[in-house]
């Protein structure tokens, strides 16, 4: 397994451009990354709890504040658009910056070892700033061929829509990527790994691919692997995304979503995408998610322990014909994920004969594990996935492609996100369910 080196980024203050600074008003924000004085600079875990975070100044609070105001006082005249915004500025309007989801965007910026971060009301939200704030009639795109749902419809029905160019590759063989780039590419679309197969991208060497071709730019959906496991900005990816209702959340209660990269390359995305298409993170949602985030390496290790159980178990298990999960040494990309990942995450899948009339059980008996979509919960939950129909309306894969996608998932697969409950208790309830009805 890899082993990451926890470098905290230079610009702790996460990109936004009025996060530490006093301007329009003099707030205590600009004291609150005393932490990365430290020397030597602080490990995962203690960024996880510290990054973004420092006592209130005027009460003494430990805890971060919550700050729902929807705008801020000035002391003196200022412009009205987010354009006037520069480094002499404060906090002046939500939708473009605010105090308590600045803190956040330092957070994960600690965690990811990125310059700057940009928090989304949504995963969706942020894929699509990235997406449309990228790319524009005339462009091409090469996007992995299965993904999250969602960017897999908007890769296939409304990128081309807007006159878009889009090539989908199975980016398992960095060499497929290749082939598909063309004169006008801009953006390499990565998911590793990739939902809901878990199936991996070697990101070193679609990086080095990307860097030969001159303005093809590459971004990660790294929302399965999370920065404990995998950093793609230091693998030479210029965007990392996060849907943070999953792991860095963790607890299945916020909805949001995060971008990170370079200083310049936030700042760009911040007035395309957060100011003029408005998909900004609730305050409240960015303090739950930041309470989160502060126990995501001790719980990615929780996770990875507890899959690792319950894919040995289900792996000798008579009725499972197949399981998919990095940490295993039958998992096809085994090696890759033991370079690229320092821990395997929750995540897997398994096959049954009778996968949709499990499914119906699962649905009606599981007691410990929840039968619901979503992922990365402390609650673990599992979720039947019919290949057809995910063919019909998400990845309408053919030929090789379609192959590929089989060869992961057969006739459909489970999909399990495995959570922090003892391992015995949920291997049991698996065995009830997986015993032959009587």
């Amino acid at each position: 397994m890899a082993v990451l080196p926890f470098r905290v980024s230079e610009a702790v203050a996460g990109g936004n451009p009025v996060f530490a600074r006093t301007g329009a008003i003099a707030h205590p924000l600009g004291r609150m990354h005393y932490h990365f004085l430290m020397k030597p600079p602080p490990r995962l875990r203690t960024a996880a709890v510290h990054a973004g975070e420092s006592p209130d100044p005027a009460t003494g609070a430990s805890a971060p504040n919550l700050v729902m105001s929807s705008t801020f006082v000035t002391r003196g005249a200022t412009g009205f658009s987010a354009h006037d915004l520069d480094d002499a500025s404060g906090f002046l309007y939500t939708r473009w910056s605010n105090p308590t989801v600045a803190q956040l965007e330092a957070k994960l910026c600690a965690l990811e070892g990125a310059e700057a971060c940009l928090c989304f009301g949504s995963g969706m939200a942020a894929a699509a700033g990235v997406l449309l704030s990228l790319l524009s009639a005339g462009d091409h795109i090469v996007m992995s061929d299965t993904n999250y749902a969602g960017v897999a419809e908007l890769g296939r029905d409304t990128l081309p829509r807007l006159g878009i160019e889009v090539s989908f590759a199975d980016t398992s063989d960095p060499a497929n990527v290749e082939a598909a780039l063309r004169p006008n590419t801009k953006l390499i679309w990565l998911e590793t790994p990739a939902n809901p197969i878990v199936r991996l991208t070697d990101l070193e060497a679609i990086a080095r691919i990307a860097a030969a071709q001159p303005g093809v730019r590459v971004a990660v959906d790294s929302t399965f692997a999370t920065p404990v496991a995998t950093r793609p900005l230091e693998l030479g990816a210029h965007y990392v995304m996060h849907s943070l209702t999953k792991y860095i959340g963790g607890h299945g209660d916020a909805v949001g979503g995060a971008v990170l990269g370079s200083r310049e390359d936030i700042a760009a995305l911040r007035v395309e995408a957060a100011v003029h298409y408005g998909g900004v993170l609730s305050p409240f949602n960015a303090w739950l998610i930041m309470r989160g985030a502060a126990t995501l390496p001790i719980r990615m290790k929780a996770h990875e322990e507890n899959a690792l159980a319950v894919a040995r178990f289900l792996e000798d298990h008579p009725r499972v014909t197949r399981v998919v999960y990095p940490g295993l040494a039958s998992h096809p990309q085994h090696e890759l994920a033991r370079r690229q990942m320092a821990n395997f995450s929750g995540m897997l899948t398994f096959r049954s004969a009778d996968g949709a009339e499990l499914a119906e059980r699962m649905a009606r008996e599981l007691r410990v594990i929840h039968y619901a979509v979503s992922l990365g919960h402390h609650r673990s939950l599992v979720f039947w996935m019919d290949t057809p129909s995910l063919m019909e309306s998400s990845f309408r894969l053919e030929g090789a492609q379609l192959e590929s996608y089989r060869a992961y998932a057969g006739d459909g697969i489970f999909r399990m996100s495995v959570g922090l409950e003892d391992a015995g208790d949920l291997c049991a309830d698996l065995a009830r369910v997986l015993a032959a009805p009587e």
